[in-house]
């Protein structure tokens, strides 16, 4: 049977980085929806163009479109022991269609870790990035400052804050996120599968804290 691991976690909490170190420690495929939906969208699938159609339009792409991706997904030979879930489910009745789901491909969602860390932190984390304008490197005004400030270290470009790190954007994410998902984290709550993790810890930490949460 395969073991399906759902990592939730907000926007600067380290879910994706954590997803890839999980994957390269137990094996199993790391599946995110948004490298997903991209591939569909390349690939110009039947999925990818109904998507298109929706998001064109400037609508929500249906659950049902998601979802539909989402299985051909999961039914590939790599996902046979399972995955590591990443940006999928988002709200309790794609919970239900996924759990649904795994049943006909012999799999079950076994637990649900949720890498938590307060607002401030995230948004200290967040807006504190600035990007050089010439070469692109990303430095951080807490945990990677450049040499001299507003310049970048390597070929003295300006450096700017993109809209989406901009403190008033990252704390409208961060409250889109824990709105959407606090509806999600009770679901799992509630059937026992969800298992907090201090995200405020040292990497390894948290490495460590996942890799005993499924085990």
């Amino acid at each position: 049977m395969g073991r399906f691991i759902v990592l939730l976690g907000p926007p600067g909490a380290g879910k994706g980085t954590q997803a890839q170190v999980l994957a390269e420690k137990t094996g199993l495929a790391h599946i995110s929806s948004g490298d997903i939906f991209r591939e569909n969208l390349k690939n110009q699938t039947e999925l990818g163009k109904l998507a298109q159609g929706y998001m064109n339009r400037g609508e929500l792409v249906p659950d049902d479109v998601t979802i539909a991706m989402i299985r051909e997904r999961l039914s590939r030979p790599d996902c046979k022991n399972g995955a590591i879930l990443d940006g999928f489910p988002r709200t309790p009745a794609q919970a239900e269609a996924l759990s649904a789901m795994l049943k006909e491909l012999d799999g079950k969602v076994v637990s649900v870790p949720y890498i938590s860390v307060p607002a401030e932190v995230l948004i200290e984390r967040l807006s504190g990035r600035w990007t050089c304008r010439t070469c692109g490197k990303v430095y951080h005004s807490v945990y990677n400052p450049p040499k001299k400030a507003g310049v970048c270290d390597d070929d003295g470009g300006e450096l700017y804050q993109r809209e989406d790190d901009q403190p008033a954007t990252v704390e409208k994410r961060i409250k889109v996120y824990l709105e959407q998902t606090s509806p999600l984290i009770e679901h799992y709550r509630q059937a026992g599968l969800l298992v907090e993790i201090d995200g405020t810890q040292p990497i390894e930490e948290v490495t460590r804290q996942l890799l005993e949460a499924i085990a």
